[in-house]
């Protein structure tokens, strides 16, 4: 799906239909049904009914639970950074401002990093398939997502593809460089 998904945009940016700091007609609608995807996956992850296709104790139970409570750390405070500028489009509003301080110093993508961990410790502690599914589909969304999004970022922002050059998307690097 990420794929299709970042191959006809970059076809669309080299077309020259994504013109503009908010996108062109095709990028917008892509970013909306992008959006429209993230909630649908999201609220199929939180209605599915549990079942149990591996055992989970207890210790799994809290581990998970710790990883979903960072995750929610880490989406509140790169959320919190953006201020007027957050959106859940890809897409930069006209308050959006480059950050590149606070969780955007380890991730280009603090936000969705938080909301995949939260996914895959749910998952865990699911002890469901259909959760681990959800998680990679998740994944891949947020991986055309952040496509569509880091493009419109450079086209915002000039200082944006050296930045970009030296962070990771979704995982922090372990060591210093």
């Amino acid at each position: 799906m990420n794929v299709v998904f970042a191959r006809h945009l970059r076809t669309d940016m080299h077309e020259g239909e994504t013109s503009g700091a908010l996108g062109g007609t095709r990028e917008r609608q892509f970013a909306a049904a992008a959006v429209a995807a993230q909630v649908a996956l999201l609220t199929a992850q939180a209605l599915l009914k549990r079942r149990h296709d591996w055992p989970t104790p207890a210790s799994v139970k809290l581990l998970t639970g710790v990883v979903a409570v960072a995750g929610a750390a880490v989406m509140g405070a790169a959320g919190s950074s953006l201020g007027r500028g957050l959106t859940a489009s890809p897409l930069p509003n006209p308050h959006a401002e480059l950050r590149t301080d606070g969780p955007y110093r380890y991730v280009r993508h603090p936000i969705y990093t938080g909301v995949i961990a939260m996914s895959w410790a749910r998952t865990a502690a699911s002890g469901d398939r259909r959760q681990v599914a959800l998680s990679v589909l998740l994944m891949g969304l947020f991986y055309g997502k952040s496509t569509l999004e880091e493009g419109a970022l450079a086209r915002r922002f000039s200082a944006y593809p050296s930045y970009a050059a030296g962070i990771p998307r979704f995982l922090p690097r372990l060591s210093r460089r």
